[in-house]
């Protein structure tokens, strides 16, 4: 009788691919012949390309150098508070700018080190100030050991202070979608700003700081209350959407992102044009890009063409619709529930916040859910409209019927069901009590 084999050894159904070469069931996506990509990198939304792949934002770099050049000699930096829609290359030109000041220090042989934050993953101070500290940490050779949570928000600036001190001549810190911080208890959402661009002067450090504050939401920074205005005083670059010329130049600059001549000549101005229709985002464009390639090798076709841009497409709104509701709370995802119910069952597209709330509620009723009061509804849906996922105006009802305001689903109603992941797919007239 044979033996069965051992682990690690072959045996029937098994690949002897240690003896003989890659195993096969690998293979394709390795083997040059059969992948149209030959840089996925390159159409990342965070990866920070070199300085000729940035496209359009010169003036905005130049600008924004200028604002952290101090801290790159050993002087106090000025906060900059940067503004525009998303995809316009803020976050983008923000790194960039960080990374080549950081090099820049390092060659003077000045240590200086760079903290990027996510606020929209960190939402609280708490969160956000561990953020802070822990990039530092990592900066630094990762000297100290800093739990993700269980601390307060003050222990965490105690290690940026003594990080600061004891390993950098200077730092620059970004605060991604800042806008997205969370009130504390006494309802401020600035504080974080207010500990790092007082520091020095607090005495808590000896270290310039340079701050870089990030927000899609253009008159952000007239929330801040006055201290905190007092200190960063009132440095803001407000980035423009780009156009549809430069939406293109910036998908040629990634261009080798594919193996040569595995995109149509119709391509990428097509997704250029795709993309303006968006408000000029960069960030839809080259995901349009990457998923037009990735539906085109699903379907083993030897080459990216027009006809694959219209799945891209849908399939890069499902991408950027996830990342916005990836922070989002279960009531506000109901209600971009019943506005996409509402715009596949009605003959217009437009809604009042009345009938977007009726439908919510019996949203909330299927799901066994207490649904939320009517003016938290309507906050909810001003979050949307911020977040570029729905747009609304207020407009008048004629004569004696005052003005209300309208709301209209800025994306496909199907990508939202999915997104969402709803298991009840009513309509309307299916939630009628």
């Amino acid at each position: 009788m044979t033996d069965d084999p051992r682990p690690g050894e072959t045996g029937s159904g098994t690949n002897d691919s240690a003896a003989s070469g890659p195993d096969p069931l690998f293979a394709p996506d390795d083997d040059e012949t059969t992948t149209l990509f030959r840089d996925r990198t390159l159409l990342e939304v965070g990866t920070v390309p070199d300085s000729d792949r940035i496209v359009g934002r010169d003036e905005e770099i130049q600008d924004l150098a200028g604002y952290i050049r101090p801290v790159v000699s050993g002087a106090a930096p000025t906060p900059v508070l940067v503004y525009g829609k998303t995809g316009t290359g803020k976050s983008l030109v923000s790194r960039h700018v960080s990374e080549r000041a950081r090099a820049e220090a390092d060659r003077r042989g000045r240590r200086l080190a760079v903290a990027y934050v996510d606020c929209a993953q960190h939402s609280t101070e708490a969160q956000a100030a561990c953020a802070v500290a822990r990039a530092l940490n990592t900066a630094a050779g990762s000297p100290e050991r800093i739990p993700l949570k269980g601390l307060g928000r003050s222990h965490y600036y105690t290690y940026t202070w003594e990080l600061l001190e004891t390993h950098f001549d200077g730092a620059i810190v970004i605060l991604d979608e800042i806008d997205r911080l969370q009130p504390d208890a006494d309802g401020n959402r600035d504080n974080i700003l207010m500990q790092l661009s007082r520091a020095r002067e607090a005495g808590k450090i000896d270290t310039d700081v340079g701050i870089i504050g990030i927000s899609n939401k253009i008159d952000w920074g007239k929330e801040l209350n006055q201290r905190v205005r007092s200190s960063l005083g009132s440095e803001e670059l407000i980035f423009p959407p780009y156009d549809a010329d430069q939406l293109r130049d910036i998908m040629y600059a990634r261009e080798d992102a594919f193996r040569e001549g595995a995109l149509a000549e119709e391509v990428i101005p097509k997704a250029a044009a795709l993309a303006a229709r968006e408000h000029g985002d960069a960030r839809k464009a080259i995901r349009i890009l990457k998923n037009a390639g990735e539906i085109a090798e699903g379907r083993a076709d030897e080459m990216v063409r027009e006809s694959h841009l219209t799945a891209a497409k849908k399939r890069a709104e499902a991408d950027r619709l996830l990342e916005l509701l990836s922070t989002q709370t279960p009531h506000a995802k109901h209600v971009l529930l019943a506005l996409a119910s509402l715009t596949e069952h009605r003959d217009r597209d437009e809604f009042r916040t009345t009938e977007v709330f009726d439908v919510y509620r019996l949203v909330c009723a299927n799901e066994g859910i207490e649904a939320l009061k009517l003016d938290r509804v309507r906050e909810l849906l001003d979050e949307q409209a911020f977040l570029d996922i729905t747009e609304a105006h207020v407009t008048s009802g004629g004569r004696g019927a005052g003005t209300y305001k309208l709301h209209r689903l800025l994306k496909d109603p199907d990508v939202v069901r999915n997104c969402v992941n709803s298991e009840f797919g009513t309509t309307p007239e299916d939630l009628e009590e």
